[in-house]
């Protein structure tokens, strides 16, 4: 996606901030966030695009439009700059805690003269907030919650943020006739939920060449450091990359050490000294004579210390070296595996693609079924009745003629409410193929009600999947507090099976988790939860938090041919 799709999604998503502080209408500030999300996830650049471009965009109106028609040609959105002037710098400081919404923001700043995120939560501890009208013990527990989720994140990124600049480096630098080899190392080939720095490896005898293209390169703020062996540049979104060149007959060696965790690799070094071995980026050598063993592929190394190959989501020292030593390592499930995707949106409701362009998509991905699960009437704002569901039904049956090897599956996405309850009675929620069902609300209950809720949802049996159970944003919401031994005893017990949703700020459930609850039998299913046609790439990211789970295909119900699918959606026992 072109950054320019971002900026502007970002101000419009910033405009709607601005206007909630300052009161603005609530059907306007719904309106341009919806068209925040469907400018980020346009296929095509927005920055050619004129007026009525832009208005071919889903859920871009003519006013909207021009808003964005100023940020390609200004750089910036003129009302933006207004509103940015007339509120307080601390108040969009205070915004920035995930779980301070804008009102008390402006509240604690006008009370009490609180600017800045430090004097919050030393006001918190010192009890001063305790007098302010909606600020209770309660209240003052999430916004520290949300305080330490801020601080957390650091100047870490989302994972897809991360991919995308690596993708696009690493595609620059392959093409320039110097290099061999180049791909990206890291947290990021590990798969971690967020990325400090980027680390991009490429193999060539001629280095020098390759470090200049690389600080050229138009995604470039600033030159950290430069060097024939390592050059690290900041990009202008702040990321920092850095670029490490290494010998041809050393790319097996450099990858597996630029890859590892420390952990990881301590283990390995030390399996090495045990067999009068040395390891490091260059290769493995014989400790006394200092001859090089191997150090071309990194099964050649992971060979050399006894080890099968271990996939780069395993290592991070949480039992693989083990595994690997037993050879037990599993066959983990791969993008390919999987046959279908049972979660996804149209414009029906939140998504910002047709019914017809997602089923395109879905077949353009190769899948052998696809479910279309559009929300329930319990979240208010999407305006689902009936009516609309059974009309929607009624076209994806239509539409199955168009597209014979793909079968269509109509669902919904379900809310389960504060008692565990979802929408629609048993005899309509008979009528659909496939039913995810979530958590959209009511976030803080404590851990005893939320876990009942979730039981509660397993035990119902038109519900199959769990959708995003904890429902965390990374770096914006908390996950809720759940005992998580007893939700996968229940959905084991159940057949119900846990999501991994794939969206980069969801990978939901997450990697911990999901080994948690394979220990108890449970079945899991990833899935896009797309809302446009760019959000089914991002399949990849949930793919890669399944493998961080340690999951087989044989775990994931997606991968399963559609019979045994549908058996397991009956909840008959099939396993």
């Amino acid at each position: 996606m072109a950054r320019a799709n971002d900026e502007a999604a970002a101000l419009i998503q910033e405009l709607a901030d601005l206007l909630s502080i300052t009161g603005g209408d609530a059907f306007k500030i719904r309106a341009y966030e919806k068209a925040a999300r469907a400018i980020a996830g346009h296929p095509d650049d927005i920055s050619g695009l004129d007026l009525a471009g832009l208005r071919k965009i889903p859920t871009v109106g003519e006013a909207i439009a021009k808003k964005v028609l100023d940020y390609t040609t200004t750089g910036t959105i003129r009302q933006v700059e207004e509103l940015r002037t007339q509120i307080p710098a601390g108040v969009r400081a205070l915004t920035a805690i995930p779980t301070l919404g804008p009102k008390k923001a402006l509240a604690v700043y006008e009370e009490l003269g609180i600017s800045s995120v430090d004097e919050l939560a030393e006001a918190i501890k010192e009890g001063r907030l305790r007098g302010l009208k909606g600020f209770g013990a309660k209240t003052e527990d999430n916004i520290l919650r949300g305080i330490e989720l801020m601080r957390s994140s650091g100047e870490r990124v989302l994972v897809d943020a991360a991919a995308g600049v690596a993708d696009e480096i690493v595609a620059a630098l392959s093409a320039l006739p110097q290099v061999e080899r180049c791909m990206h190392a890291g947290s990021l080939r590990r798969m971690r939920e967020t990325i400090g720095d980027v680390d991009v490896l490429a193999a060539s005898t001629d280095p020098h060449p390759i470090m200049e293209a690389f600080a050229a390169l138009p995604l470039v703020a600033e030159v950290i450091v430069g060097g024939d062996k390592k050059t690290s540049i900041r990009t202008d979104r702040g990321l920092q990359v850095d670029l490490r060149v290494v010998p041809p007959e050393s790319w097996g060696a450099a990858l597996q050490y630029f890859t590892g965790s420390q952990a990881h690799n301590i283990r390995t070094r030390e399996i090495a000294v045990k067999a009068g071995l040395k390891l490091s980026e260059y290769g493995l050598f014989d400790a006394d004579s200092g001859d090089l063993i191997v150090s071309s592929t990194e099964e050649e190394v992971y060979e050399r210390l006894g080890l099968p190959w271990i996939h780069p989501a395993l290592r991070e020292d949480t039992g693989e070296i083990e595994a690997a030593l037993k050879d037990e390592l599993p066959r983990l499930v791969t993008v390919e595996d999987l046959r279908g995707d049972l979660h996804s949106h149209t414009d029906l409701t939140d998504g910002i693609a047709s019914l017809e362009d997602m089923v395109a998509a879905a077949a353009d991905r190769g899948l052998e079924y696809y479910a279309i699960t559009d929300h329930a009437p319990n979240l208010f704002m999407q305006r689902m009745t009936d009516e609309k569901m059974l009309a929607q039904r009624e076209q994806v049956r239509k539409l199955q003629k168009k597209y014979p090897g793909l079968v269509l599956l109509h669902g919904t996405e379900l809310n389960i409410d504060p008692d565990g309850e979802v929408d629609w009675d048993a005899d309509f929620l008979e009528g659909f193929d496939v039913c995810v069902a979530s958590v959209h609300s009511h976030f803080t209950q404590d851990e005893a009600a939320m876990t009942r809720r979730l039981v509660r949802a397993c035990e119902n049996p038109n519900v199959h999947v769990i959708g995003h159970p904890t429902a965390r944003s990374i770096g914006r919401r908390p996950p809720v507090d759940a005992d998580w031994d007893e939700v996968f005893r229940a959905a084991a017990r159940t057949g119900t099976a846990m999501e991994i949703d794939s969206f980069p700020d969801r990978l939901d459930l997450p990697a911990d988790l999901i080994r948690r609850a394979k220990r108890f039998g449970v079945r899991f299913s990833v899935d896009t939860d797309a809302h446009s046609l760019g959000h089914h790439r991002n399949i990849r990211y949930g793919v890669g938090t399944a493998q961080r789970g340690w999951l087989t295909p044989d775990d994931v119900i997606n991968t399963w041919p559609l019979e045994r699918l549908r058996a397991f959606l009956r909840k008959d026992g099939a396993r």
